[in-house]
């Protein structure tokens, strides 16, 4: 997902799929996880949820800038 792009709070299976190709995928801690997949844009560390769905930052940290 490009980190200045939305995903839509249901996409799921999107999710997964975008999770699966992204080399900066990190998981969440277990109790953050919000999607039955593991690899998921929705049990990513660096994603934050908004009032459409969810967003992602990893630009904004500084270790999957590496």
């Amino acid at each position: 997902m490009n980190s200045k792009k939305m995903l839509p709070a249901e996409a799921w299976e999107r999710g997964h799929t975008i999770a699966l190709a992204c080399p900066a995928f990190v998981q969440d801690v277990e109790e953050e996880w919000v999607a039955q997949e593991p690899v998921s844009c929705y049990n990513c560390r660096y994603r934050r949820f908004t009032a459409a769905g969810i967003l992602c930052m990893k630009s904004r940290f500084s270790e999957t800038l590496k």
